[in-house]
């Protein structure tokens, strides 16, 4: 499989963490804006976002002027795309992120009050929900880490994506979503049945990135194959095939192995959902 794969290594994961949780909370800018300026879409599409490998981070939809906001991963940075328009958020509280974006939409005709609209999910914990500044002083590392993992997650969920594509599936696009803070393709196979390729930086379900096959409604677990060693079934309130960041790293061929995942793990979903 040709694509555009770094080569991911040994991580401090506690600090790969805290860098995901910022990250997390910054991209709620992202979805903020979206909820309150573009037109609505099934499944909150339009709060879904691209992940840009030129600029580093992910990418709202455009807004209805055409701009597009992006928070570049690596320094924590919100822009207003194509602009001068920046914002570090190193060092800055919530209010302060707000007053800045919002006087930047409203100079461009856009409701800045709609930015207080409260989100129709919770976050997980941080201390800057209560106020705390953005810190980014110890995290340098992670936060790059963390941008390379999106990058290699953008990378072969699209070549994913492709195949199935190929096998006549209708395979979505690739997104990012700022409620999970997950990238996945949802395959909608009728009757309620689904099979999630995505991945996903770490959650309160595997505290490191993985990758993962999700399988709905979920299959009886013995029948299910055996994954490769990259790999393994998760069953602790839900099934998934996961492959988790130290089992990648161990890999001397990163990208082969979690192909290799990926095909094993979507055709037992398949199967199992005939």
């Amino acid at each position: 499989m040709a694509l555009n794969w770094q080569h991911v290594t040994v991580a401090d994961y506690r600090k790969l963490r805290d860098a995901r949780l910022l990250a997390h909370y910054g991209t709620q800018w992202l979805a903020r804006a979206a909820r309150a300026y573009i037109a609505a879409k099934p499944h909150d599409g339009h709060t879904s976002l691209g992940w840009d490998d030129k600029f580093r981070g992910l990418v709202t939809h455009a807004l209805p002027d055409g701009s597009r906001l992006g928070l570049r991963v690596p320094d924590l940075t919100l822009s207003i795309l194509d602009t001068n328009d920046a914002l570090p958020l190193d060092g800055r509280a919530e209010t302060e992120v707000r007053a800045w974006l919002g006087s930047k939409l409203q100079a461009r005709g856009y409701d800045a009050a709609k930015l207080d609209a409260p989100s129709p999910y919770q976050m997980p914990h941080n201390v800057v929900a209560l106020g705390a500044r953005y810190s980014i002083e110890e995290l340098t590392d992670p936060l790059h880490a963390i941008a390379v993992w999106f990058s290699n997650g953008n990378a072969m969920l699209k070549a994913i994506r492709d195949g199935l594509v190929k096998r006549r599936l209708k395979a979505p696009e690739v997104r990012c979503w700022p409620h999970h803070f997950d990238m996945d393709s949802l395959i909608q196979l009728g009757g309620n049945r689904a099979v999630g390729s995505g991945f996903c930086p770490g959650d309160e379900f595997c505290d490191e990135p993985y990758f993962y096959i999700s399988i709905y409604p979920e299959p009886y677990i013995p029948a299910l194959p055996l994954l490769p060693p990259v790999g393994h079934w998760h069953s602790y309130k839900f099934i998934a095939a996961l492959a988790p960041a130290h089992k990648i790293v161990a890999s001397l061929d990163q990208p082969r192995d979690i192909a290799g995942f990926f095909d094993i793990s979507i055709n037992a979903a398949l199967e199992a959902l005939k």
